[in-house]
């Protein structure tokens, strides 16, 4: 009986330090991660003396490559440690300053009045993990600075092989979506004709916003006019009014790529590249694009943090674009900048492999999943669309996009969406897209949940069709 309780005990204390390995191997409370590394680098940037003269910020000079951040000195002060008055030297009581990154007149309204406050508790709030990111104090002062983060993102196209970015401009801000508005702004404002204003198109079926907002901002330099093919076709397409064509690609919603329909000395063509990733896409080519958008959140799929970011080769074209954004909101959140700038370092860190390889396998496994099931059907359609050779995992592969663009088939459907709602299943209505109400758009980039819940009721739909339960 002894022996047995002794066994018991060490088999009980043996488990117990396997748990507590594990646990602790697997803990992310313990284990660095990303965001630990940017409170590290935080305190590296704090800790490097500018004389009280000037500050070293985790997105400054010279920062990228795991280099430690330089001073940047306060007017009037030089050297490396900024401990240098300049004699004789104008000062600024204005809330505009040049910067010397970018060169251009920029907003520094912020107060620093409050930064001795700030630095005397700034130790203690980092230690709380209260101030990772210290409230903007360790960041870059110019309000609109193309450093780090744009070095980062060129790097990341390089690595992946999906746009050029060579004698382009880089542009952030608050989502492709923010882009998309100061895109057409931009655009609409080289309008020379005398036809009244730019018209807006996309071929069909076109993502929502792109007619949501012409019609919502009501521009009088705008209009948006609908399908792009069938503006070609059409009386009007008269070669002098001025047109602006939306091409996304891959497509949202079908995943296809996709070319301009129009060309002419009075077209001007916005490339949306946000779901060119080889997550959804073979990467068949670099994009070459007079203006490019993306989106951080097709990127790793942090749409909270509303970033994205063009790609412009006119530089006309970039101003005007950086003056709407300026005016609408000031520009993109440095803490935002500091976030997206330790994602992509991240990212790029191993050629993104790590992350690529899981998002491709995860759809892969998805569009397997569910052209297994909707393959036994003969009410419901999928859209089909021929493997292409992709130049990021030097292979042919399938496209595996993130909607799955359902028609139903028989001719009684005549509402897609209400055949998918009825079933609770709910989609969104292929009429939002400037097609048919025969289509359905169906997401498959939520949670792993969310996916197998979408399998369980599509499985239901397509038995009420006489299917045999053991096929699917």
């Amino acid at each position: 009986m002894e022996k047995k309780l002794l066994l018991i005990t060490v088999s009980i204390i043996t488990n117990l330090v396997f748990t507590i390995h594990i646990l602790y191997r697997n803990s992310t409370t313990w284990n660095p991660t990303w965001t630990s590394r940017a409170a590290i680098e935080a305190e590296d940037a704090a800790s490097v003396s500018c004389s009280g003269h000037g500050r070293a910020y985790v997105d400054g000079i010279g920062v990228l490559g795991g280099k430690q951040p330089s001073c940047e000195c306060n007017n009037c002060y030089t050297g490396k440690d900024c401990s240098i008055l300049l004699s004789d030297c104008p000062v600024n009581a204005n809330s505009y300053a040049k910067n010397p990154i970018i060169g251009s007149i920029v907003s520094t309204r912020r107060p620093f009045v409050l930064r001795a406050f700030l630095d005397a508790t700034s130790r203690e709030q980092r230690g709380s993990g209260l101030g990772m990111a210290q409230d903007e104090l360790y960041l870059s002062r110019w309000d609109i600075y193309v450093g780090s983060a744009e070095t980062v993102i060129r790097k990341l196209h390089s690595v992946v092989g999906n746009a050029v970015t060579d004698n382009r401009f880089v542009i952030f801000g608050s989502g492709s979506t923010q882009l998309l508005a100061a895109a057409v702004h931009a655009l609409s404002l080289t309008n020379s004709s005398s036809s009244g204003p730019a018209r807006l198109l996309a071929s069909v079926p076109y993502y929502a916003m792109y007619k949501e907002q012409a019609e919502f901002f009501d521009s009088v330099h705008l209009k948006f006019e609908g399908d792009a093919f069938a503006w070609k076709n059409s009386e009007r397409n008269d070669n002098t009014t001025q047109v602006i064509e939306v091409v996304t690609s891959p497509n949202n919603p079908d995943g296809k790529l996709k070319r301009a329909v129009l060309d002419g000395p009075n077209v001007k063509t916005i490339h949306d590249y946000a779901y060119y990733w080889p997550y959804f896409s073979p990467i068949t080519v670099p994009a070459d694009e007079d203006l490019s958008l993306f989106s951080l959140s097709k990127t790793t799929g942090h749409a909270g943090s509303r970033f994205g970011w063009g790609l412009v080769k006119d530089k006309t074209v970039y101003e005007n674009m950086k003056r709407y954004i300026t005016l609408s909101s000031m520009g993109v959140s440095r803490t935002t900048q500091l976030h997206v700038l330790q994602l992509l370092n991240v990212v790029v860190r191993d050629g993104g492999d790590n992350i690529f390889h899981f998002g491709h396998e995860t759809l892969k496994k998805r569009w397997e999943t569910l052209n297994k099931v909707l393959s036994l059907s003969t009410r419901f359609s999928l859209q089909k669309i021929k493997p292409e050779y992709c130049n990021y995992f030097k292979k042919v592969r399938d496209f595996t996009p993130s909607y799955a663009w359902v028609k139903c088939e028989r001719p009684g459907d005549a509402n897609c969406y209400e055949i998918f709602r009825e079933a609770k299943i709910t989609g969104r209505d292929g009429k939002v897209f400037g097609s048919e109400e025969s289509f359905v758009r169906l997401s498959l980039i939520r949670s792993q949940d969310d996916f197998d819940h979408l399998i369980d009721m599509l499985k239901k739909l397509v038995l009420q069709e006489g299917v045999e339960a053991h096929s699917i």
